[in-house]
């Protein structure tokens, strides 16, 4: 099959009648997008913060949740409290995930996040295509990961572009952590975020950036030259030290 397996990825079913409803009222963006194609949304706590990000994908009968492998577990087990009498099934599968750059297979689905990321595909198969810098990709179209700048319990989905990368709708309804999100966007002015930085060296993800003696922000995936760093923007001036490496803002 053509198409790289995007490694440490789970994918579970979401199945029965009330499939929909019960995904409207929970995660940040518009289930209805799903006549239209994949969908990319997160599940917050109540008061806002990340737990999981993950691909929403139309199945038939079926909804498919594509997330992070470590996160799976946990979010089958929240999904489950949540369902309560819903008339709601969450099952694994054995699905693989294929994605690539390029012409797509016909039964693909886009990367609602960005166009540089291409297309993803959900099958049995196991990949043969050769591999992609995906963490280039990422980089250059600034789109977090799960884990590494999207941290469970601690990230704000605005402050990490969720808007930009189409994983929020501000029209759908309530749903969990809704309150905040909308305050942060209405009502606040964002003072921190992550951003795109040149990355003269490197260092570990997650290194402290400092200004001086001031600390900005922390630095996470780097590839050829540039990286992805969260920054507080009003400290983030001039060229910055994340242990040996010099990193600069590029705005």
């Amino acid at each position: 099959m053509t198409g790289e397996q995007a490694s440490g990825r789970s994918v579970l079913a979401i199945g029965g009648g009330d499939r929909e409803h019960f995904l409207q009222g929970l995660v940040t963006n518009d289930v209805a997008k799903l006549a239209h194609g994949a969908v990319y949304a997160a599940l917050l706590t109540p008061q806002g913060k990340y737990l999981a990000d993950f691909f929403l994908i139309p199945n038939g009968e079926r909804i498919l949740l594509d997330v992070a492998e470590p996160m799976a577990a946990g979010l089958a087990k929240r999904l489950t409290m949540y369902r309560l009498r819903a008339d709601v099934t969450i099952e694994a599968t054995d699905l693989n995930v294929l994605r690539g750059v390029g012409d797509a297979p016909d039964v693909a689905f886009a990367d609602p996040r960005h166009p540089s990321l291409g297309w993803r595909l959900y099958t049995p198969s196991t990949g043969d295509a050769p591999a992609t810098d995906w963490d280039a990709l990422r980089v250059s179209a600034c789109v977090p990961e799960s884990g590494i700048e999207l941290i469970p319990d601690d990230s704000y989905i605005l402050e990490c572009g969720f808007e930009r990368l189409n994983g929020v709708d501000f029209h759908k309804g309530c749903y969990v952590g809704q309150e905040v999100t909308a305050r942060m966007k209405h009502k606040t002015e964002l003072r921190k975020g992550l951003v795109t930085v040149a990355v003269d060296g490197s260092a570990p993800v997650g290194s402290e950036i400092v200004s001086g003696e001031v600390a900005v922000g922390r630095l996470y995936t780097q590839s050829q030259g540039h990286g992805l760093a969260h920054l507080r923007f009003d400290r983030a001036t001039g060229a910055m030290q994340a242990g040996s490496a010099t990193v600069t803002w590029e705005r």
